[in-house]
C-alpha cells in the first residue's frame, strides 16, 4: 500500500514537472525564468514547510523517535561520505561527482512525499535528515565544491537553511505553537515545496540538450552510485541491523530516513558549482538524471525494505 502511495505521489510530482518542461519548449517561458521559483522556494516556501512540521506535541515517543531519526541520519550520512571517498580514486570522481553522489534533494521531496504517504504528522522526523545534511552540506560539500578547505563558520551559522532549520527544532523543542491565521499560513506555502521544486526541475529541463545528457557516462555513473548502490546498502543495513526496534513506529521512522537517502542529488550542489565555477552544467546533467529515474528506483527500494 505504501509503495503504491508513494508511486501515485511521485508520478503526480512529476506531471508537474512535465509542465515545466513544456511550458519552456512552447517558448512560454525561459529557463532563467525559474530563478524566481527558486528565490521564493529558499527564502518563502522551504522556511514555512520547515515551521509547519514541527508545529507536533512533543510526547516522549516523538522526542525518542526524532532523536533515533537524527542518530541514524548521522550514521547514514556519514557513510556515504566515506563510502564514496573511497570510490573516488578508482572510479575518478571529481568533487561534482562525489558531492552529486552524496547529498540527496531530500529538501524538495521528501515533506510532500511523507506527508502524503504517512501522514502530516510524520514530517517532524524528517528535520532529523536535513538538520544533518544542512550541516554536513554547509561545511563538508561546500569545501568539496569549492576545493577550499577553509570553512567560514560565520557563513555556515547565519545560512537561511540551518536558522530555519535551528528555529524550527527551537518551536517544538518549546512547544510553542502558532496562532491562527499563521499556523494555517505556514501549511499552506509549504505545501508548495513540492511542486515549485518541481516546476524549476523541468523548467531547467526544457532548456537543455537532453540527447548530450543521455550520452555521457560519467552522469550515469553517479545516477547509478546516488540511485542504485548507495540505496541497496543503506536497505541492506537497516534490514539487517534490527534497530528498528530500539523505539516505537520504528520502522516508519527508519522509512522517512530511507526515503530522504533514495531522493535525486542535491539541487544546492547545482547552486554551489555555479557560485565556486565549477562545471555547474555537469551538476545539473546529473541532477536531471537522477530526478528522472528515481521515479522507477524509488517505489523499489521503498517496496524492498518494507517486504
Amino acid at each position: 500500500m505504501i509503495t503504491l502511495l508513494l508511486i501515485e505521489k511521485i508520478a503526480s510530482l512529476f506531471l508537474i514537472m512535465a509542465v515545466g518542461f513544456v511550458l519552456v519548449r512552447l517558448h512560454l517561458l525561459k529557463t532563467g525564468d525559474s530563478k524566481t521559483l527558486s528565490v521564493l522556494s529558499v527564502y518563502a516556501i522551504c522556511p514555512c514547510a520547515f515551521i509547519s512540521a514541527s508545529q507536533v506535541d512533543l510526547t516522549p515517543e516523538v522526542l525518542q523517535g526524532f532523536l533515533f531519526a537524527l542518530i541514524c541520519s548521522a550514521v547514514l550520512q556519514v557513510g556515504q561520505i566515506v563510502l564514496v571517498k573511497i570510490l573516488a580514486k578508482p572510479l575518478h570522481l571529481s568533487p561534482i561527482d562525489q558531492a552529486a553522489s552524496v547529498f540527496s534533494n531530500c529538501g524538495s521531496l521528501i515533506i510532500p512525499l511523507v506527508g502524503f504517504v504517512l501522514g502530516d504528522e510524520w514530517v517532524v522526523y524528517s528535520l532529523a535528515y536535513m538538520t544533518v545534511q544542512s550541516i554536513l552540506l554547509w561545511t563538508y560539500g561546500k569545501t568539496l565544491i569549492s576545493e577550499n578547505r577553509h570553512i567560514d563558520v560565520r557563513a555556515v551559522l547565519f545560512n537561511i537553511n540551518l536558522l530555519v532549520i535551528a528555529a524550527s527544532i527551537v518551536l517544538m523543542v518549546l512547544g510553542i505553537k502558532l496562532v491562527e491565521p499563521l499556523k494555517t499560513f505556514a501549511y499552506d506555502v509549504g505545501q508548495m515545496i513540492g511542486p515549485a521544486a518541481m516546476l524549476v526541475t523541468g523548467m531547467i529541463i526544457g532548456g537543455m540538450n537532453l540527447r548530450k545528457i543521455a550520452t555521457s557516462k560519467r552522469v550515469w555513473l553517479v545516477t547509478f552510485i546516488r540511485l542504485v548502490l548507495i540505496p541497496a546498502i543503506i536497505v541492506l543495513v537497516l534490514k539487517l541491523s534490527g534497530i528498528e526496534s530500539l523505539v516505537p513506529n520504528g520502522q516508519s521512522i527508519l522509512l522517512i530516513t530511507l526515503l530522504a537517502t533514495i531522493t535525486p542529488s542535491a539541487s544546492m550542489t547545482v547552486q554551489l558549482a555555479q557560485i565556486y565555477e565549477k562545471d555547474a552544467p555537469h551538476a545539473s546533467a546529473i541532477n536531471v538524471v537522477t530526478t528522472l529515474c528515481c521515479i522507477v528506483t524509488m517505489p523499489i527500494w521503498v517496496a524492498l525494505f518494507m517486504a
